[in-house]
């Protein structure tokens, strides 16, 4: 796709499209602004830092120093056991849930197809074929509706799908190391089970030959986690802009094929975010059936379910926070949907209470909670209820995007935080005994987060039972909270996120009247 200059051209974009860096919390070069830190940046032909205290970077360049990283994650509490000092620590996080994510498969790459001539494929690839990238790629499609179909039903991940040459390329084949790398094989884990045929063709399928159409735009295939839940959906977005690192390349002129051997609808709730990423309507496999297809670029993306990926199912090392990957992605979406941070008053604190219209898992005293909200003097409350038929994604994105504090019961609205400002809080009013989903997603991306902890002072209206197992689970009932308990916390972090939100838009009037000075 595009060249290695690109990733530093969109640096330099993403430090531009933020007037000031996040806050202390999560990086080190806090209370500087943008137009600071890029004086004296210029991009070299390999796009790297050569250096010089202005030239910052991701982090996963080759000669990108601690020092010059954009973001830094913060550690609080003891280094021990999972480091011998705090230093160590947030290197370990940054390895876990930040661009250090990213440094590591770009790291583990390996040309599995190597090119021998002009015109020739290429298939390169991370460990286990997590990300793969494959250029002149050649995929027959004649079979489609015969191999889709499994005992007269359509599964959307079908694997062994291929048969020899009908995917693959003209190029010099590793077959032993191709082999050896399908220790993930899984619908959400690898691309091995859809590459794992991958025959070295006798032609070239740059040159068009055996080709019904050749696709000479840039294209991604994805396979796609549940596109009704907004934690599990944003799993794929957020793996897709981290590949997108390690590509090298952030153009919107491109094509998305969703991997989905099937022929069912996928129902998307989140459709809005792929204008984020493609100017293109999203294809399917099925738009390509009964043709011979040459792709010339072709890019397999990291994947929503993966082993140690992000950020479903994440192990984080406890006390850290501030993941940059993290923070980029947020605005990376919030600029491509043209997503505004509204004029709001630095002394006041916007508060979004998301209520639930759901079986499960509703306030019941809700009313009473929030009549208590909307007495503190410098609280500004909204309740809302993101049904996509009557609130659409895009203003969903607006309402959480200009939320200090966003609040509610455990539930994939939370995500929600992923799009607050920098400075915000996000309180889990009840996290029915999950603990670390959405709290450790808060620590990734750098917001304030608190959840209820007194267990004598919440009722459950019955208790809650798995509806097809019949066991103890704490996520199929309602609750009751006590008031007192809920303010305490509602205001404490309150006080909180306003001195953040002061702290931040006065350094940022402060950093900008100085700029114009100059």
């Amino acid at each position: 796709m595009d060249s290695l200059r690109t990733r530093c051209v969109y640096l330099a974009l993403f430090f531009l499209c933020s007037l000031t860096v996040q806050n202390a919390s999560s990086s080190q070069h806090n209370g500087t602004t943008v137009d600071h830190m890029l004086s004296g940046y210029k991009c070299k032909e390999d796009c790297t830092p050569q250096g010089g205290a202005d030239e910052l970077c991701w982090g996963y360049e080759k000669r990108c120093s601690k020092e010059r990283r954009l973001f830094v994650p913060q550690c609080e509490g003891p280094a021990k056991p999972w480091s011998t000092n705090i230093e160590g620590k947030a290197e370990d996080f940054w390895k876990q849930g930040d661009f250090g994510y990213v440094k590591k498969e770009m790291d583990s790459l390996t040309t599995l197809c190597k090119p021998q001539v002009k015109g020739d494929s290429m298939l390169k690839c991370s460990e286990n074929m997590r990300y793969c990238r494959a250029r002149n790629l050649y995929i027959d499609f004649r079979r489609f509706k015969e191999m889709s179909k499994t005992e007269g039903k359509y599964k959307s991940f079908l694997e062994d799908i291929f048969q020899e040459g009908e995917v693959g390329g003209h190029c010099d084949l590793n077959s032993d190391l191709l082999r050896s790398q399908g220790e993930h094989k899984s619908p959400l884990q690898s691309w091995y089970a859809e590459l794992e045929r991958y025959t070295n063709l006798t032609f070239q399928p740059g040159r068009r030959e055996g080709c019904d159409e050749v696709v000479t735009k840039p294209t991604v295939f994805i396979k796609l986690d549940a596109g009704i839940n907004l934690y599990h959906h944003y799993c794929d977005f957020f793996n897709l802009y981290a590949s997108q690192h390690i590509n090298g390349s952030f153009s919107d002129d491109i094509f998305i094929v969703m991997w989905d051997t099937s022929y069912r609808t996928y129902m998307d709730l989140f459709s809005e975010t792929w204008k984020a990423f493609s100017r293109h309507p999203l294809k399917r496999l099925s738009d390509f059936e009964g043709k011979r297809v040459c792709f010339r670029d072709a890019m397999f993306p990291l994947l929503a379910r993966m082993r140690h990926g992000l950020f479903y199912n994440t192990y984080l090392v406890p006390g850290c926070h501030g993941s940059g990957l993290m923070q980029a992605f947020s605005k990376h979406v919030i600029d491509r949907l043209g997503i505004e941070q509204l004029t709001s008053d630095p002394s006041r604190v916007r508060v979004t209470l998301l209520s639930r219209s759901t079986k499960h898992r509703r306030i019941v005293n809700e009313e009473e909670l929030v009549s208590a909200l909307k007495g503190v003097p410098y609280f500004d409350v909204n309740v809302v209820d993101y049904k996509a038929k009557v609130y659409p994604f895009l203003k969903q994105i607006e309402t959480s995007h200009n939320s200090d504090i966003f609040m509610g019961m455990h539930g994939s609205g939370l995500t929600h935080m992923l799009f607050q400002p920098d400075w915000a809080g996000v309180f889990e009013i009840y996290n029915t005994e999950d603990p670390r989903c959405y709290h450790d997603l808060a620590r990734l991306r750098g917001v304030r987060y608190v959840t209820w902890e007194d267990g004598e002072k919440v009722w459950p209206e019955a208790e809650g039972k798995h509806p097809t197992l019949g066991t103890h689970h704490a996520k199929f009932t309602n609750y009751t909270f006590d008031l007192k308990e809920f303010m305490r916390i509602s205001t404490s972090l309150g006080e909180e996120v306003r001195q953040r939100k002061m702290a931040y838009l006065g350094a940022k009037d402060s950093t900008i009247h100085t700029h114009n000075e100059l």
